[in-house]
């Protein structure tokens, strides 16, 4: 029911009508008007004025809850809103009107963050549109469904009473969970259409499904790879090498042999001694000097693969701006601004709306802080508010100053010079921001986090503290992790749930710190993802649970990490 018309009109036809019912057509069309105007006031009059006498024909009542929740939706809650519109089953409605229904739901479960309860309610409007509308939601509902963990597929695919429904769960969770080998997809697949032969998946699968399907994985026997292991960078890639190595070992496969290749004299170099040494897919090489000068030999000399037709797949383990996609290149890097943007989509499904962030005035906090913002930009149309602190006294007065604490004390400090120091005054902090994010080093976490904790307050709930892995404090004591309770960080699931690897990899170097574990895990992640990286983007929402992360691997090649989540609770830092 559309009000092309203006209130007043609307009103005037209504006063004049005899029939009740259209009496109350008109009346709702008024209303319809004046929430297209936001004008609330007169909207709520409107309607209130005919609730205790609508005429009770289902259009009209429906008409009626689906108004008063866009009334809502302007002036209360989502929740709210969606507490109107629950339309019994056995109304008698047009398809309009259906349609209408299912959209504004879907709306409101996406704006509450909601992707499953948007799924349910998008299917249900399929069954309402014509079959290339119903087509293009179907696309909608594929799209909200990739980026779920495959468990909570699983867990809601069992709905008999919306077959829609839980036939795109299935399908996703299908799609997911045998992604990696195309014979067993297509086993499934199968099976699932014959179930389902109607369903608007199994008439025409979603088009990145057949890509899958048709993606061929790579099955190398001579694996590559540059490292630099003399030199300065020696060390570091060392804890790569030796995860590629773990990795190799806990699924040794004599028909596959791993070559290690010293990038330090040239990554062209090492990359050329491969070639000729028969490899069938490199990786790396590690630093971005590396990558970019590799990259770059290749635009001048395009026959540096093996052949022109068929070049060598490639993961290189680190990342350039710029690069031009290739089907068979990959890139794996532990980035920071990756972690960064990680934890803006965290802080968003909490529910965050005005996080502070803190950053390092450096050019990892600078970089950090600034792709958090352009994440949350994109995520809510809003900037985030981000202040730079420096090490020593200029932490403190920047805590300060971004919680407002300066401001009050010298709010009172006026008062009390109007009024005497007789005056009793405390300061008070900034009420209006939500969390506070830090990129912080481990050396200035210690020191910053006391800082936010003496400068809440005692009227303001302290909010919740989030930070990155580059803030993890290295020692393990309670005392220390005292100190920080309550703190939410993010940091690879493997250093966040110790187990039995942990507890080799601690006793065989047992002076790495946690940033080498990670470099160590990298590489472990590295060799098991060749196998997996063609299906993996031919299907974007197909996910690995590597031990570095919940990985996915982009349309360019980008490998995308999805972070663990811990909370230092007790002396202790439980994962969430």
């Amino acid at each position: 029911m559309s009000a092309p018309l203006a209130p007043s009109q609307y009103l005037t036809d209504a006063a004049q009508a005899n029939d009740p019912e259209q009496r109350d057509r008109l009346m709702l069309l008024a209303a319809h008007a004046f929430i297209n105007q936001n004008d609330t006031g007169n909207a709520a009059k409107t309607l209130a004025s005919i609730k205790n006498n609508l005429v009770q024909k289902s259009e009209l009542l429906a008409e009626h809850r689906y108004l008063t929740a866009r009334l809502l939706e302007l002036t209360s809650t989502y929740d709210d809103a969606l507490s109107q519109l629950n339309y019994p089953s056995q109304w008698q409605l047009a398809d309009w009107q259906w349609v209408a229904y299912y959209q504004f739901k879907a709306r409101l479960y996406q704006l509450i963050k909601q992707p499953i309860e948007q799924t349910r309610q998008l299917s249900l409007l399929s069954r309402h549109l014509p079959a290339e509308q119903a087509y293009e939601v179907g696309n909608d509902i594929w799209r909200i469904l990739q980026p779920l963990h495959e468990q909570t597929l699983l867990s809601f695919s069992q709905d008999r009473s919306n077959p829609i429904f839980s036939g795109w769960l299935q399908l996703a969770y299908i799609a997911k969970h045998y992604a990696i080998d195309p014979q067993i997809l297509v086993q499934h697949l199968g099976n699932w259409q014959h179930d389902n032969p109607s369903h608007p998946g199994a008439v025409k699968l979603p088009t990145d499904l057949e890509r899958a399907l048709n993606a061929k994985p790579y099955k190398p026997k001579n694996i590559a790879v540059l490292l630099p292991l003399t030199g300065q960078r020696a060390a570091i890639a060392s804890t790569v090498k030796e995860g590629i190595i773990s990795s190799y070992l806990a699924n040794p496969d004599d028909s596959v042999s791993v070559n290690f290749y010293d990038s330090a004299q040239g990554a062209d170099i090492a990359y050329k001694q491969a070639v000729e040494d028969g490899a069938d897919f490199v990786i790396g090489p590690l630093l971005q000097s590396e990558v970019e000068s590799l990259l770059a030999l290749e635009k001048q000399q395009p026959s540096v693969a093996p052949t022109d037709v068929t070049p060598i797949p490639q993961l290189f383990l680190n990342h350039v701006d710029g690069v031009t996609p290739s089907k068979d290149r990959f890139f794996f890097a532990l980035s920071p601004t990756d972690e960064a943007i990680d934890a803006a989509q965290k802080l968003f499904n909490d529910g965050i709306e005005q996080p502070l962030i803190l950053a390092s005035d450096d050019n990892i906090g600078r970089r950090m802080a600034e792709a958090f913002n352009e994440k949350w930009l994109s995520l809510t149309k809003k900037a985030a508010e981000i202040h730079y602190y420096n090490r020593g006294d200029e932490m403190k007065v920047t805590v300060q100053k971004s919680l407002g604490v300066i401001d009050s004390k010298e709010r009172i400090a006026r008062i009390k010079a109007l009024l005497g120091d007789k005056i009793e005054a405390d300061f008070r902090s900034r009420r209006d921001i939500d969390a506070i994010y830090m990129i912080a080093s481990s050396q200035d976490l210690p020191l910053l986090k006391p800082f936010i904790d003496v400068n809440f307050s005692v009227f303001a709930e302290p909010v919740p503290l989030y930070t990155t892995s580059r803030s993890r404090v290295e020692s393990n004591s309670r005392s220390v992790a005292q100190e920080l309770n309550n703190l939410t960080i993010s940091d690879i699931p493997w250093l966040l749930e110790p187990n039995q690897e942990t507890s080799q990899v601690a006793a065989l170097w047992p002076t790495w710190n946690n940033s080498q574990k990670r470099l160590y895990i990298m590489g472990y992640d590295a060799l098991e993802l060749v196998s997996k990286l063609a299906q993996m983007r031919a299907l974007p929402g197909y996910q690995y649970t590597g031990r570095s992360g919940l990985l996915s691997v982009s349309p360019d090649g980008t490998i995308n990490r999805q972070l663990s989540w811990g909370r230092y609770q007790r002396g202790n830092l439980r994962p969430l």
